[in-house]
């Protein structure tokens, strides 16, 4: 970011004038480093160093404060604390630690005062549920509300909820009509544990045909032959099946006509099995997959099949039914870039290459990973149309005057996400569009550069496909120097590194995935100590990892071993994400595949998926980077351009 737009940023964020901006900066540093202590103090128990009285996080200092003392707070004072914040995400996560307290204590006429419908976890819910009855608040409608919940949890409910259903069975209103409805769905979810609790209320005989259901879940066999012939045995014996398609297709497709026939299986109990022996066949590129996709009537496929059907055939290298099995996708499936680029690719492979330019040329409108292959395919420039954003200094002092936004802003500066994330999603429930796109960009000034994915396209429920094309909020930039220096040393393209911290931690420092990989390029502690002991780098430990510079330069060290290690870039960005065991499977597997059907036929979605956003990406932070684009065809093999692609924006 240039000084330029930091200072009118910053300027914006505390609405002062340009010429205070340096005061103000550092009034923000003190600020923030006096809020960071004071909230520490507040949890610990300790003196809070005093904040001047209109402070921002005042509010989360008292709720911190309020929280660590809550099993002695009485009413008044919670009640107090929530008048006085009433309307703000501060309060509302406050109602939620206070109600848990007073479930604890079980006051549950305190906790029927604070309540709000919404507040909180189904374990909340079945709380208020339970507070209602100790009040002699047990009507009809709360009878009929523990019914609708008993019915519709086909998975397994919060303990807080065994209460609410142990009295609702005493009332008389948990009959054997609603142990089965729920049975039934728990049949559906896959959840034999919920099959058992629920069938405990049963008479003896139907008790344990409801454990014959919940058994065959996990083991499917011939037993269920000797079954009731009824709706409910095909229910169960059906899912008990596709259950075990999924690991063991063979078999399931072997007991099928066995089960079927003896229970007088519907069509849609018989499809249930067939999706799965089909689907759990063809993602493993197990023999017969073409055989079982076809037995699978066109009724019963969706998106899903639809696109393994594809991939069964381009793994064969069967083009004709490769094609053929697009053509039968739906239009809106058919329409998007990645199927249209593929049916382009098979009608050229199959000697009509007439046919294939205009699909290429309708796929090349498109500024993705299959837009840009059909690019490089008949050479045209990316497609890349930027989307205006920013607002004047007076519209950014707005936005940045929102009270839920400073505290936001405060919030994420001293490390405090989880909050600061609560009073962002409050402050855009207010925010117009061009509102909220400023405010992701006064995020990014302080840092928070997911704001970019987060804040954009998926806006409140609401899609907006237009900010698709908002790049340079999407595909922030920091810390590029380090990036180019750390490419440079390990000779690696700056782009696909940026475009790989993109892809990782959307360039959060702190970030932490629940694999424990860590920091901008997500590097897992193992690996980091690994690359740094081969390499002499400096390592300090795990937490080493969470800085910038230390990530970047062993994340680069890294990429390059997976380079070195695969030759192409395609397979070292499979590797760095799936690991080298599946990728020595699907080398193995489709060795001398191209690389674009290669991708496409990568067994793992969140693998497949990954490759194919890294070299997409890769062509966005060119642009970023003020060049033109290495093309997608050269920067997947690792081969030297010729010659950059332009970007140009289709008419």
């Amino acid at each position: 970011m240039t000084p330029g737009k930091l200072t009118i940023l910053l300027s914006a964020l505390f609405a002062l004038p340009l010429a205070t901006v340096p005061q103000a900066r550092a009034q923000a540093l003190a600020d923030d480093d006096l809020a960071r202590r004071a909230l520490t103090a507040a949890e610990i128990g300790q003196p809070i160093p005093p904040l001047r009285a209109d402070h921002p996080l005042q509010g989360w200092i008292g709720h911190a404060r309020l929280n660590r003392d809550r099993a002695n707070l009485t009413r008044a004072q919670a009640q107090d604390f929530l008048d006085r914040h009433r309307g703000q995400a501060v309060a509302s996560t406050f109602r939620a630690a206070w109600l848990g307290e007073l479930a604890r204590r079980k006051d549950w006429t305190g906790f029927r005062a604070a309540w709000e419908p919404g507040t909180g976890s189904a374990t909340l819910a079945c709380n208020a549920l339970e507070a209602r009855l100790h009040t002699g608040a047990a009507d009809a409608e709360w009878t009929a509300e523990v019914q609708e919940l008993w019915r519709g949890a086909g998975r397994s409910q919060p303990d807080a909820c065994d209460p609410v259903f142990d009295a609702l069975a005493g009332r008389g209103g948990l009959d054997d009509a609603l142990r089965w409805a729920r049975i039934e769905a728990a049949i559906a979810e896959g959840q034999p544990g919920v099959v058992r609790a629920a069938a405990r209320g049963l008479p003896a005989d139907d008790r344990r045909q409801a454990e014959a259901y919940a058994a065959y879940l996990g083991h499917a066999d011939a037993r269920a032959t000797a079954w009731p012939k009824t709706a409910r045995s095909r229910l169960a014996a059906s899912h008990g099946l596709a259950t075990l398609a999924r690991s063991n297709p063979d078999a399931a497709e072997t007991l099928l006509p066995q089960v079927a026939q003896a229970l007088q299986f519907t069509d849609a109990d018989r499809n249930r099995v067939l999706y799965q022996v089909a689907l759990w066949t063809v993602a493993s590129y197990n023999e017969g997959g073409a055989r079982r996709l076809a037995a699978v009537p066109g009724s019963a496929y969706d998106e899903r099949l639809h696109e393994w059907r594809v991939r069964e055939a381009m793994s064969r290298s069967d083009w004709p039914a490769a094609l053929a099995a697009i053509g039968q996708m739906t239009p809106g499936q058919r329409g998007q870039s990645r199927w249209t680029y593929f049916a382009a690719r098979l009608r050229e492979l199959s000697g009509d290459r007439a046919g294939a330019r205009p699909l290429y040329a309708a796929a090349a409108r498109d500024a993705d990973f299959h837009g840009f292959l059909a690019a490089d395919r008949i050479d045209q420039p990316y497609a890349l149309c930027p989307l205006e954003h920013g607002g004047s200094a007076a519209e950014q002092a707005a936005v940045a005057a929102e009270p839920a936004m400073q505290r936001a802003m405060a919030l994420f500066r001293i490390g405090r996400a989880a909050w600061a994330t609560r009073e962002w999603s409050d402050a855009l429930s207010r925010f117009s569009d061009r509102q909220r796109q400023m405010a992701v960009e006064m995020a990014q000034a302080n840092g928070w550069f997911d704001r970019g994915v987060f804040g954009l396209v998926n806006a409140g429920g609401e899609r907006k496909p237009d900010e698709l094309r908002l790049y340079t909020l999407r595909f922030p930039l920091h810390h590029d120097a380090l990036i180019r220096a750390e490419s440079a040393r390990n000779n690696l393209d700056a782009a696909w590194v940026a475009a790989e911290i993109r892809a990782e931690s959307v360039f959060n420092p702190r970030a932490r995935s629940p694999a424990n990989a860590r920091g901008l390029m997500q590097v897992l502690p193992e690996t980091g100590a690994g690359v740094a002991r081969r390499l002499g780098i400096p390592w300090s430990g795990a937490e080493s990892l969470f800085d910038p510079a230390t990530n970047v330069r062993i994340g680069t060290a890294y990429l390059r071993e997976m380079k070195d290690r695969y030759t192409l870039p395609y397979v070292a960005i499979a590797a760095y994400n799936a690991g080298p065991t599946p990728t020595a499977r699907w080398q193995a597997q489709r060795p001398g595949m191209d690389a674009d059907f290669w991708i496409e036929t990568i067994t793992y979605k969140e693998t497949r998926d990954y490759v194919a956003r890294v070299l997409a990406f890769s062509v966005i932070y060119d642009w970023r980077l003020g060049d033109q684009a290495v093309p997608v065809s050269d920067r997947m093999h690792g081969r030297a351009a010729p010659t950059r692609k332009p970007f140009a924006c289709p008419a």
